[in-house]
């Protein structure tokens, strides 16, 4: 099953539970994916966005609300950093297991090892090597810093 029909399922499920943040999250997911797929069919394609696309609107989405939640916690709005903070549940549950930090690291030292990467001009090259063999399952920025240190 797709990813986009697990959304659509779990939309299903939450309309007959009467869960409304679960609900209104899925709906703007949703959304979200229709807007993609106009934009990809203005652009020549006739399919929906693949699994890999659906996989990297949601991580954006989910670190806009972690960056919302911040401003929220940061000008004492708990109870929206709250909202947020469910938002970002309900999204995760669509996206692979993130990897922990020693997994990362493990991750990073052998993806570096198989480009042959050796210096900082070779950043990009191990990236996007990343971003290609772990969709969703490593945090960027910390993927990033890791690469940076190892190159340095």
């Amino acid at each position: 099953m797709s990813i986009r029909q697990e959304i659509t399922e779990a939309l299903k499920a939450a309309q007959k539970a009467q869960d409304r943040c679960t609900t209104g999250t899925l709906r703007l997911v949703n959304a979200a994916l229709k807007d993609r797929d106009i934009a990809a069919r203005t652009n020549g394609a006739s399919n929906p966005i693949p699994d890999e696309q659906v996989l990297e609107l949601l991580a954006k989405m989910v670190k806009q609300r972690e960056e919302a939640a911040e401003q929220f916690r940061a000008g004492d709005r708990s109870e929206l950093a709250e909202k947020e903070e469910a938002e970002i549940a309900v999204i995760r549950r669509f996206m692979p297991k993130q990897l922990s930090h020693d997994d990362v690291e493990a991750v990073v030292d052998h993806v570096i090892a198989e480009t042959e990467a050796t210096g900082l001009k070779d950043m990009g090259r191990v990236m996007a090597a990343l971003k290609a063999g772990y969709p969703g399952q490593i945090d960027g920025a910390t993927a990033s810093a890791l690469v940076k240190q190892r190159l340095a």
